[in-house]
């Protein structure tokens, strides 16, 4: 058993800012990834960049390109919030403090990007891998700071609550309210249990429950799911956003080919490798993603095609190997050269709308819980999300979070009840099983779950995933707990969440599409 005063499960960069801003106040924080290192969250893999403020720009127009390319479905506080806070949060943070080595013009000053949906050239970058880049910075940071004690290759199994877990029968009558979490080591297979004054959701997206993901392999909504297991309130589950662009290949992992791409001048092209955005929509190729998605999809299934392509071979090769270099190496090891050739795309689930509901400050509806980051819903993405807005929706609420808790430290301690033990299975795991059963959810999901939705296939994932949840949650109740089990666990109860999502709501809308 240890204790915190704050404990984050995640360490991307929501985590990671909200972990050194409460350090740098004096907190105690425990951080904690299920990732065996740095660099495997879903953070370090954001290519394009970080929307800031370019020349001729202002917060109003920034507003208006997140309203409608949310389809004018988002929260306009946190709009605001994010809009008129960000800039400052970047200079102050990412710039000053960590000193992110965003890149330059022939100037020395900072370059400006363009992605679809934006009217202005606003998106700071660091060539084509931004996330890492901060994300280097960021864990550099962490690992000098003295009273941030990160733990890698260890898994949140479930919110430790009053109302659930504590010896004192009377506390099921006081609010909800979470006093931490059980942890399981990766390594001994052990779970113990962490008290925490405050615990941070930021676990992440769910991309891993379709069968093409862009996501890191933890993506699979175990903040979310451990939050709804708990009691807390979940919505807008539905709005699973689809990247465009992923490199089709022989590989199970899609590789992210950022937007920057377009907002460069790559061009889609249909299988005949004609373009093809402009018979779709005004905004041609740098349209939001749910409408590129959609239009990729539909011409897929027109033509039987199992991709299509993006072209940007007529654009300067020097340009295109300077700007884009992690890219251009990761098609040139699968056998495509960008800088004389189209390459083969397919959509992939990307990103999260919904979420766990959280406020302006990351609270969630239980106390003493907050959640920052794509496990959360602020409201800002509505529908769809608008590119290069997500890791400054992380910096935002990363540092908000941490200062309205160390507000709460000072003046509101909790006192740690008795709770029940982790009671562990007694059975050994059949990983074939759990490897068996997890492509049974992204098969569902994706063939039933994706970018078109009507309601037999709603139905038919329904009954498919709840059928394997009965099963899965029989022997995880009596099996040796492991990562691969948990995963699995979290993984069909996130998948059935967006179901039912996607089934409660008939009406199209962003990158919710059901024809029937």
């Amino acid at each position: 058993m240890t204790k915190t005063d704050v404990l984050i499960i995640g360490s991307g960069l929501s985590g990671g800012i909200a972990a050194l801003c409460l350090a740098k106040g004096g907190a105690k924080v425990t951080l904690v990834s299920s990732a065996s290192g740095p660099f495997e969250e879903n953070s370090s893999r954001a290519q394009g960049g970080i929307a800031y403020v370019g020349e001729a720009d202002s917060a109003d127009k920034f507003l208006e390109d997140i309203q409608i390319a949310g389809d004018h479905f988002s929260n306009v506080d946190a709009i605001k919030q994010l809009v008129e806070l960000g800039p400052s949060y970047i200079d102050e943070i990412l710039l000053n403090d960590l000193k992110v080595p965003f890149t330059k013009d022939s100037k020395g000053k900072y370059a400006f990007t363009k992605e679809a949906a934006h009217s202005s050239s606003r998106i700071l970058y660091c060539k084509d891998q931004t996330g890492k880049a901060i994300m280097e910075s960021v864990f550099r940071k962490i690992a000098k700071t003295s009273n941030i004690n990160q733990l890698f290759d260890t898994s949140a199994v479930d919110l430790i609550t009053l109302s659930h877990h504590s010896k004192n029968p009377s506390d099921i009558y006081l609010p909800q309210t979470c006093i931490g979490a059980y942890l399981l080591d990766h390594k001994t297979n052990q779970v113990s249990i962490c008290f925490a004054q405050r615990t941070i959701l930021a676990t992440g997206g769910v991309g891993e429950v379709f069968l093409h993901s862009s996501n890191s392999k933890e993506a699979r909504g175990d903040g979310i799911a451990m939050a709804y297991r708990a009691g807390v309130r979940i919505m807008n589950m539905e709005y699973v956003q689809f990247h465009p662009t992923t490199l089709y290949s022989n590989s199970s992992q899609r590789f992210l080919l950022t937007e920057a791409l377009r907002g460069e001048g790559a061009v889609i092209l249909d299988y005949n490798k004609k373009p093809l955005m402009k018979n779709y929509d005004d905004r041609g190729d740098l349209a939001p993603r749910d409408v590129v998605a959609k239009a990729m999809y539909d011409q897929m299934i027109t033509n039987q095609a199992m991709h299509l392509w993006l072209d940007i071979s007529f654009k300067d090769k020097k340009f295109l190997l300077d700007r884009f270099p992690h890219i251009s190496k990761k098609c040139t090891e699968e056998g495509y050269d960008i800088t004389s050739e189209p390459i083969p795309v397919v959509p992939a689930a990307h990103y999260m709308c919904g979420g766990i509901y959280v406020d302006l400050n990351g609270n969630t509806s239980m106390k003493n819980l907050s959640a920052i980051g794509e496990v959360s819903c602020t409201g800002i993405h509505g529908a769809n999300r608008l590119a290069s807005t997500s890791l400054l929706e992380a910096l935002v609420w990363g540092r908000k979070c941490a200062e309205h808790l160390l507000c709460e430290l000072s003046t509101d301690k909790v006192k740690f009840p008795k709770v029940e033990a982790w009671k562990m299975g007694k059975e050994d795991l059949d990983l074939a099983l759990i490897h068996q059963d997890f492509m049974t959810i992204k098969q569902t999901m994706w063939n039933y779950v994706g970018l078109v939705r009507d309601k037999d296939r709603l139905l038919r994932a329904l009954k498919m995933l709840g059928e394997l949840k009965w099963q899965i949650d029989t022997f995880y109740s009596a099996s040796k707990l492991s990562k691969e089990l948990l995963g699995l666990r979290n993984g069909v109860e996130t998948a059935l969440l967006i179901t039912k999502g996607a089934l409660r709501n008939p009406k199209s809308k962003g990158c919710h599409y059901r024809v029937t």
